[in-house]
């Protein structure tokens, strides 16, 4: 499995967390439906709130939660890192991991298109739609880091990507 990190620097009003790297996770499985799929694997490594649905078609971000999407069924193009972000191509099985503040959105999917999404324990996704405020801005980058990577648990790449001093990656 090949996973990208990318960081995003602001753009325009959105914030994008210049800390955390995203992490683009090609191919988890490869299947013509994973929604259960991911929803099992999100769920064994501690990550909640679990949905399914599709993603806005506007820009937005969260301030309260990391966010897990991994793509069940179908194809689209999201755009992440706000509007200079970056247009990511995405197949069922893929994933993406957000920290939070990042900017996405959907530019375009398929009549199938199903995204699962979950966030890290006592986290709650906040839709924003606007710059924050100073304090908004300083809350979220105080926010606790996920115990365990989405996707591969206590091991995987997010425990590297998101290490920080005196936290065990």
């Amino acid at each position: 499995m090949d996973v990208q990190r990318i960081i995003f620097d602001e753009s325009d009003w959105v914030p994008n967390n210049r800390r955390l790297p995203v992490l683009y996770y090609q191919s988890v499985f490869i299947t013509e439906d994973g929604t259960e799929e991911f929803a099992r694997l999100f769920t064994s490594h501690g990550w909640q709130g679990v949905w399914r649905n599709g993603v806005f078609d506007y820009h937005h971000y969260h301030l309260g939660a990391h966010e897990v999407l991994g793509i069940g069924k179908g194809q689209g193009k999201l755009l992440i890192g706000g509007p200079s972000g970056m247009a990511f191509d995405v197949n069922a099985g893929d994933c993406i991991l957000l920290p939070a503040g990042t900017g996405h959105m959907n530019l375009r999917a398929s009549l199938d298109f199903e995204v699962v999404g979950a966030y890290p324990p006592h986290q709650h996704a906040d839709i924003q739609t606007s710059a924050p405020s100073k304090e908004a801005a300083a809350n979220m980058a105080k926010l606790p880091l996920p115990e365990t990577d989405p996707v591969q648990g206590s091991s995987g790449p997010m425990m590297e990507a998101w290490a920080v001093p005196g936290r065990p990656g």
